[in-house]
């Protein structure tokens, strides 16, 4: 699969792979694969919460608040 990028945002990526000592290519797919990966954990997180209200398992905002401080560290 290839992707066009603007002039701008591939002279971004270069300068960053080449910041990083990384190829471009690389760099591309492991942000990709990073963005699956925290999609994925955002929409179990969601899907964990509707459960909970379903159920009359609702947490407080002190809870949420603990665990969204959990969920940015990680």
């Amino acid at each position: 699969m290839e992707v066009p990028f603007t002039p701008e945002l591939e002279a971004k990526l270069a300068q960053t792979a080449a910041q990083q000592g990384r190829d471009p290519d690389e760099l591309v797919r492991q942000v990709t694969a990073r963005y699956f990966d925290e999609e994925s954990r955002f929409i179990d997180a969601v899907n964990r919460g509707e459960w909970a209200l379903l159920h009359g398992e609702p947490l407080t905002h002190e809870q949420v608040g603990q665990r969204l401080e959990r969920f940015l560290q990680s």
